[in-house]
């Protein structure tokens, strides 16, 4: 079932050029992200892999790219949020992938106001960011009386403002964005909801199933359940009866598929463990496949 820092803040726009390094140069020490400098995933590498050089992609499969040609030597992706739910098409890339999961972040998404030195909240006419925040904190923009522009990405809007100079327009972005693009944080923590939290998987080219971290170990995998009656609930038996917690099981289509459903789950252990080895071999007896994404160790800050 196993399958095979910086905080450089140029104001120009990223690309993946604009980064890139000889390979023999680039196999170590960086960790890719999606977004640009200042981005909430950028803020993730940076509080756990700040040994790392933060490596921004524009899109998703551009930041599973840099790994498996070994631009990176890992990668850093979000899977869902408290607030909105699951990150779209990150379930459907990461079984394509190769790479294993080797560790997971949950991460503080904190809104601040950002605008450029010398402006204050009684100019902010309009704020500009990624079309997910902006009901984040639909409260703050209307009692300030403040219009919310849809940007492609949070740091991008950030990094516009500060190139722009309006002293009417401010984005909502993270404080590290702040930093980077030389802006005023007007208002800090002003999302709707107080425990507001993105929830990230490192990714490598290389599993590593050595047993670590303080707070147990999780397993992801996901699954296909065979055609015969009841088949889903009797996958999910083992689990029950050998006393193994899921904390996640969701279900997606495959390739645009209403009849092809596969399954993403989360369970607390190894699979060394022996609950575990049972519970995966009664799933075994289900399902027509079975693909181990990673073991990695529990996140402190896990709910």
């Amino acid at each position: 079932m196993q399958r095979k820092q910086g905080l450089e803040g140029a104001t120009k726009r990223p690309s993946r050029t604009d980064f890139q390094a000889p390979l023999s140069h680039a196999m170590t020490h960086k960790i890719a992200f999606q977004g640009e400098p200042g981005a909430y995933s950028h803020q993730a590498c940076h509080e756990t892999r700040p040994e790392m050089e933060a490596m921004p992609c524009r899109t998703f499969e551009d930041v599973i790219d840099a790994v498996q040609t070994g631009e990176a030597e890992q990668c850093m992706l979000p899977v869902e949020n408290s607030t909105y739910g699951r990150v779209a098409d990150i379930h459907r890339l990461l079984p394509a992938s190769g790479l294993h999961i080797v560790d997971e972040a949950f991460v503080r998404v904190h809104i601040n106001l950002l605008a450029i030195p010398g402006a204050s909240l009684g100019q902010i006419k309009r704020a500009k960011s990624h079309l997910v925040l902006l009901p984040q904190c639909a409260r703050f923009l209307k009692e300030n009386g403040i219009e919310g522009k849809v940007s492609p990405d949070n740091a991008r809007a950030a990094r516009e403002v500060s190139e722009e100079g309006d002293p009417e327009t401010a984005a909502l972005a993270s404080e590290l964005a702040g930093q980077i693009y030389g802006l005023d944080v007007l208002a800090r923590h002003i999302e709707d909801h107080g425990k507001n939290t993105t929830r990230f998987l490192v990714m490598a080219r290389q599993p590593d199933l050595s047993r670590r971290g303080d707070h147990g170990m999780m397993t992801t995998f996901v699954f296909r359940v065979r055609n015969i009656p009841a088949a889903l609930y009797k996958a999910m038996g083992g689990f029950a009866t050998n006393g193994v917690n899921m904390t996640k099981l969701e279900s997606y289509m495959v390739d645009g598929s209403f009849s092809a459903t596969q399954f993403y789950a989360d369970i607390q252990g190894h699979p060394d463990d022996r609950s575990v080895q049972l519970a995966l071999e009664e799933l075994s007896f289900f399902t027509s496949q079975v693909e181990i994404l990673g073991t990695y160790p529990a996140d402190k800050g896990r709910p």
